[in-house]
């Protein structure tokens, strides 16, 4: 036998199966890491839009007029096209107590559920 410098055939297809192994696992795992971001982004925007409505109607003063206020749908949003924010004022009164529950959910696309937020507000 001669004594020969490189790879044989067979070496070279071994290595290249590897390296195409290696490169669909990075492409698979990098595809999968942009679409758990861009879902996360979704859910933090749809959870600030609850925050920022929960936040308002404890802050407003106006206890009796929280239904008038609040309670309606909104689409309008201009850095988040598709999402809806709808609120929900329900007023409860059980053995003498008076508070309102207030129901605020968004929905929009990129959300696997609509985010939802329940507070209760009570009568000063």
């Amino acid at each position: 036998m001669t004594n020969r410098n490189g790879f044989t055939l067979i070496e070279v297809v071994i290595a290249l199966s590897i390296l195409l192994g290696v490169i669909v696992s990075l492409t698979t795992l990098t595809a999968k890491t942009v679409h758990v971001t861009a879902t996360s982004d979704r859910e933090q925007a749809a959870i600030q839009l609850v925050t920022d409505r929960t936040d308002q109607v404890r802050a407003d003063p106006a206890y009796d007029s929280l239904a008038t206020k609040y309670a309606a749908t909104e689409s309008s949003f201009p850095t988040l096209p598709g999402f809806s924010r709808i609120t929900t004022v329900a007023q409860v009164t059980t053995s003498g107590n008076d508070y309102k529950k207030v129901t605020v959910k968004v929905s929009g696309p990129g959300l696997l559920t609509p985010i939802a937020r329940t507070i209760v507000v009570a009568a000063p």
